[in-house]
């Protein structure tokens, strides 16, 4: 069952917990920040739930706290940076800083990100760009651990979730366009999330360990010695194509590899990004791209709905919504997920009970 929590107080509750855990307070912000904002946003995959992860692999070494992060190569239009295994949150927001910067500038700048530990959500480095009136194109990969996602045709995982990302600001009578999706039918967090509150998914998303379909997300966490399942790409080999290609620009040209087998020794959740961040100012005039933004998506929002309850929407509707939502009723967490951090707490000095009167 799960428990309403105010944004505040989880706020509070997880910026303490990174205090205890090593990182500074500043530090401690960004990451609260931007794991709770994924939760307001309906993404729970990607918001608190993942501190017990973040907390273990800090244990282990594979994570360094207070770690911003370096950059490798400026070539003017051409960057890169090394996110030296520092928390995602913090590594991704000050590179970010840096293009929009950049494509101020000189209208557009192309640039790779490699070894950084768990990014977050993706369409927050989107929405960093709207914010400063810029678009941007995030191609993410994953290393450092096993495969999750089978490609077409597969009966067993050989992929991680690879997630893209699209951001194009908005105008002064409608909200940004912010694309962020997982290139597999679901992202791997949101699988755990069904598995710790003891739901099913629906079908069509997942096959077992011999590659039989399943509505069980436990095929994702089989005891020891059992084969694991795998999640299936969206949209067949659409899905798949854009999944392979994530690898190629965020693992490939950024040169922190690919989720092939010699980089899956880690035990970790290790990211590269391939992002460009462009001036639309530099391409086309502002009151023209804002009256041809405006009649466009009035054009797609106009569509007669398949189902009378459900408008037609645009992206980044669904998360808007879901914000005030949860700003009005609390941010829904499940008991084994708020267990999880509480005990990833108490691994670090930081005892439930301080934990529970910080709500």
């Amino acid at each position: 069952m799960a428990t309403d929590f105010g944004e505040a107080g989880l706020r509070r509750v997880i910026h303490a917990l990174l205090v205890r855990a090593g990182s500074t307070p500043e530090e401690a912000t960004q990451v609260s920040d931007h794991l709770v904002e994924a939760n307001l946003k309906g993404h729970d995959s990607h918001g608190v739930g993942m501190i017990p992860h973040y907390i273990k692999n800090l244990l282990k070494g594979t994570m360094n706290p207070n770690t911003g992060v370096a950059l490798v190569k400026d070539g003017g239009a051409v960057m890169m940076f090394d996110g030296q295994r520092g928390y995602g949150q913090r590594v991704g927001a000050e590179m970010m800083a840096t293009l929009i910067e950049r494509a101020k500038a000189q209208g557009a700048v192309v640039a790779t990100l490699r070894n950084v530990h768990h990014l977050g959500r993706i369409g927050t480095y989107a929405e960093m760009a709207v914010e400063a009136g810029l678009v941007s194109m995030h191609f993410v990969n994953v290393t450092g651990h096993g495969p999750t996602v089978a490609p077409f045709g597969g009966a067993e995982a050989r992929f991680a979730t690879n997630p893209v990302s699209i951001g194009v600001p908005g105008t002064a009578s409608k909200a940004p366009f912010v694309m962020d999706m997982a290139t597999s039918m679901v992202a791997m967090g949101k699988v755990r999330v069904a598995n710790n509150k003891g739901d099913t998914m629906a079908p069509g998303l997942l096959v077992d360990g011999a590659g039989a379909p399943s509505t069980d997300p436990g095929v994702m966490y089989p005891p020891e010695g059992d084969p694991r399942g795998a999640i299936l790409p969206f949209g067949m080999h659409k899905g798949y194509c854009l999944m392979f290609a994530s690898e190629i620009l965020a693992g490939v040209l950024g040169g922190g590899g690919t989720i092939q087998p010699e980089n899956q020794t880690q035990d970790s959740i290790i990211n590269n990004m391939f992002s460009v961040v462009i001036d639309p100012a530099h391409f086309v005039d502002a009151t023209w791209m804002e009256s041809e933004m405006n009649a466009l998506r009035d054009y797609a929002v106009s569509a007669r709905p398949a189902s009378e309850s459900e408008p037609v929407l645009t992206p980044g509707d669904p998360e808007r919504a879901t914000k005030a939502e949860r700003l009005a009723n609390g941010i829904p967490v499940d008991a084994t997920t708020w267990g999880e951090i509480l005990a990833a707490g108490e691994s670090v000095g930081f005892p439930a009970s301080e934990a529970e009167a910080l709500l």
